[in-house]
């Protein structure tokens, strides 16, 4: 919504945001991110002040706007749409979002049932009816694991985890965490790693212990952590590919996840080529490739040119009309 015609109250409540997240914010920034006055910004910290809010006025250089003491915290003032929100993205991660027992649900519950009744009945009727089916493919870590790692990114300190590989293997590897990156329902550590020397992805969930260690941790200036994660994750597989389409690169573009590998244009252009690499053909061919309506063929790759081949006699054999 435009906050300039954003009401009264939702700006009122806009301004507590600020406030709370920005102690110490002047009357102007204020009036800059409300898009409004310094008269109106006075008028919104009188209207929480009204309602029990201590917002503090204080001069000066270290002046500005913040929250007072108060002998009961300040009530939770979400909008309707800010609570119906957060149970949408309860239910968008695939959390259990009226079981009481699920650490998620329950919390959500608390919030819920902090909020004021006009706000709370849409949210809470949503949290009651609105049922997630449960993600196959997400991995949900440890808390105090994920924290730990958490820490360690937002400090700069470099961690030596416990580690066990999809075969079983433990490891122990000191690694100088970049960040902490969530993709299609599984928590990833993006880092350096001291003991192999190079940069690595490690699933969360498998991480079964962190120690912080005194020692500093610097990522790269221009690291961009999903697309790095996207890039690392279709890269270094036991199957290499190759596949040449017969089409531009804009026009595949599209249709290719960064995992699938990396794509280039050949024969000025007119072609193009995805080199990668996959540690499953089958998948490759059946859910990434099938998916794409435009010629191409397997350059290189025996394991994708035959699950290639395996998928399309599958096919063909679906086309037949039944004799019987």
């Amino acid at each position: 919504m435009d906050s300039s015609s954003a009401s009264p109250t939702a700006k009122a409540l806009r301004l507590l945001q600020l406030v709370q997240s920005h102690p110490g914010i002047g009357a102007d920034e204020l009036a800059h991110r409300l898009d409004t006055t310094d008269r109106a910004v006075r008028r919104h910290v009188a209207t929480l002040r009204n309602a029990g809010v201590p917002v503090e006025a204080r001069r000066g250089r270290d002046g500005g706007y913040r929250l007072g003491r108060a002998i009961q915290p300040p009530p939770l003032m979400f909008t309707a749409s800010e609570a119906l929100g957060l149970v949408m993205a309860v239910l968008d991660g695939h959390h259990a979002a009226a079981d009481p027992d699920d650490p998620v649900g329950s919390a959500l519950g608390k919030l819920i049932g902090a909020l004021p009744n006009t706000t709370a009945r849409q949210a809470a009727t949503m949290r009651q009816h609105a049922l997630a089916a449960p993600d196959r493919r997400a991995a949900r870590p440890d808390l105090t694991v994920t924290s730990r790692l958490v820490d360690a990114v937002a400090t700069r300190r470099r961690v030596r985890i416990a580690y066990t590989t999809a075969t079983g293997t433990p490891l122990d590897r000191r690694v100088d965490p970049w960040a902490v990156v969530v993709r299609h329902g599984r928590w990833y550590l993006l880092g350096h790693n001291h003991d192999v020397g190079e940069a690595r992805a490690y699933r969360i969930d498998r991480v079964d212990d962190v120690d912080i260690l005194n020692a500093d941790a610097h990522a790269p200036d221009d690291l961009n952590p999903i697309a790095w994660l996207e890039a690392h994750l279709g890269a270094g597989r036991k199957y290499q590919t190759r596949v040449r389409f017969e089409a531009s690169i804009d026009t595949i573009a599209p249709w290719i996840a960064p995992p699938m590998g990396r794509l280039e244009p050949i024969d000025g252009g007119t072609r193009c080529e995805l080199n990668g690499s996959t540690d499953n053909p089958t998948m490759y061919a059946n859910e990434w490739l099938a998916a794409i309506p435009h010629p191409f063929h397997v350059a290189d790759g025996a394991e994708l040119r035959q699950a290639v081949t395996d998928l399309g006699y599958r096919m063909l054999t679906a086309a037949k009309r039944p004799t019987g």
